[in-house]
């Protein structure tokens, strides 16, 4: 045997001896590492469930130990009307075969030979609450991934829901099937995420007997988060769909979206939360006729995050289950607070306000062919001298600041109103023209001859602005209390016009 061979049989030979000594050690260690995972989980779940009525647990059935793998059963239990009638207490059972590392064969074939304590692969299993499931990929698991453990405890993996079809008298699904990539450190304080689904279609009978369709096309989601010390995560989200197509309704009026994104960024500073989310849709449709494009941004920061913790809680405690009776038909439970619930709910309150909290509708727009009409809202709150106030001077110590600007744009409300006359069966252009300059006319008229706007070009326009105890709407100062006897007298007139 020549030189280089024999130093290439002993490196495979080293390489087959660290790996079958590292794959006892990974054995011996998986069942208390499995264990911390599950306990992980758990609380992760429970955080999720709460104020729902209804709890998730996870547990280890059963761990079969090798020398070289190992084979765990799972099981995921839910209880509680959350879940349905159906399935009250659904179960989900999963089998997962654990290569042991540091050189997990599947990795070694793969070219993948970075050591790890355990490569995972997991599949759902069929029972009861699955069986239609499986029917519906062809009795095939129709989810299962791969999870590489690190010896620094992170993971990284893929998960796989595969195609499926399922059809029954009212409704059908049609699932093109969906993948996501996962990379986590140590206890999953750090989350990379990036998934993709091509199509999904449903179609069902609404509540009122009639059809209803949904198609998705070009799904992909991407994540980065962070752990923070409160126990939730922040960072940034991304979900984008090219194609959506809605049918519903019994004249089977379609509504189809393209280009929709959603980006949300969330970050803590000390003790206090901001957060930033937007929206865009490029291209609107309605029974085939273009409507325009639609964006969205709503932003907050200031917000204290202690004591909102407390207020979620006093939430999901008390109205959460009143919410969740009155869903499924049974009588609402009368909402109380004890003394001491009261209290803290006051005293925690008035700790989010003197954080100064600022809420805003950055823009809200919608943009057609020959116009756009836009709105934006800013208001920063503070802490009252007292909550006992009459509502109108509360509502004045409350807000330090409020600053909202619409502006209709009349071409904009003509295009609205050409397309629904088009959808109504409507043909001849000069109809068509008419009705759009009518509409438009309409909307510019009322809003001006109320004084509740002005018109500025071809726009129609309000502009609201508090601070100080002092309101100035549409360039005219006055009092908060002249504001509201003036919009109320204006919102009346026109009521009685009606």
């Amino acid at each position: 045997m020549n030189k280089p061979a024999v130093v290439f049989l002993g490196f495979v030979v080293a390489i087959g001896a660290v790996s079958a000594g590292g794959a006892w050690y990974t054995g011996k260690q998986l069942e208390p590492v499995l264990q911390t995972a599950i306990q992980n989980a758990n609380k992760e779940l429970q955080t999720s469930m709460a104020g729902t009525d209804g709890t998730l647990s996870l547990e280890l059935v059963s761990l079969d130990r090798g020398v070289f793998s190992s084979t765990a059963h799972y099981r995921l239990k839910g209880q509680g009307s959350v879940f349905g009638a159906e399935h009250p207490n659904p179960e989900l059972l999963f089998v997962d075969h654990i290569e042991h590392g540091p050189l997990p064969f599947s990795r070694l074939v793969t070219l993948k030979w970075l050591p790890v304590m355990a490569t995972s692969h997991y599949a759902l299993e069929k029972n009861a609450t699955t069986e239609k499931w499986f029917a519906a990929s062809q009795d095939v698991s129709p989810l299962k991934g791969v999870a590489n453990i690190g010896y620094s405890r992170s993971v990284n993996g893929n998960v796989e829901l595969l195609p499926l079809e399922l059809k029954d008298d009212k409704s059908s699904v049609s699932f093109s099937g969906a993948n996501l990539d996962f990379d986590s450190n140590a206890e999953g304080q750090k989350v990379k995420a990036d998934g993709y689904m091509n199509s999904l279609k449903v179609t069902a009978i609404d509540a009122d007997g009639a059809p209803f369709e949904a198609e998705l096309a070009g799904l992909t989601v991407a994540s980065n988060l962070e752990k923070s010390t409160f126990g939730f995560y922040t960072g940034q989200n991304t979900v984008e769909l090219s194609d959506t197509k809605v049918t519903f309704g019994p004249q089977k009026a379609v509504l189809t979206l393209k280009g929709f994104e959603q980006k949300d960024t969330t970050q803590i500073k000390d003790n206090n939360l901001a957060g930033r989310v937007d929206y865009k849709i490029d291209e609107i449709g309605y029974q085939g006729k273009a409507v325009g494009s639609a964006a969205m941004a709503l932003s907050m920061k200031n917000i204290d995050i202690p004591a909102m913790l407390v207020l979620t809680k006093l939430y999901q405690d008390k109205v959460q289950p009143a919410q969740a009776a009155v869903a499924a038909g049974q009588p609402a439970p009368e909402l109380q607070l004890t003394e001491a619930e009261q209290a803290l709910a006051e005293a925690n309150v008035n700790q989010v306000l003197a954080a100064k909290p600022q809420v805003a509708v950055e823009n809200l727009s919608l943009k057609t062919t020959h116009g756009e009409s836009k709105f934006n809202l800013v208001m920063d709150l503070t802490k009252p001298a007292s909550m006992e106030l009459p509502p109108v001077e509360l509502g004045k110590q409350v807000i330090a600041l409020l600053d909202a600007n619409l502006s209709l744009s009349k071409p904009m409300i003509g295009d609205v109103a050409t397309l629904q006359a088009q959808v109504s069966g409507v043909t001849d252009p000069k109809v068509l023209e008419q009705q759009s300059q009518m509409a438009a006319e309409m909307v510019s008229g009322m809003a001006v001859g109320t004084q509740l706007a002005t018109l500025v070009g071809t726009d129609v326009v309000s502009k609201l602005h508090y601070a100080n105890n002092e309101v100035t709407f549409n360039g005219q100062k006055m009092s908060v209390e002249q504001f509201i006897s003036l919009v109320m007298a204006k919102v009346g007139a026109v009521s009685h016009a009606q």
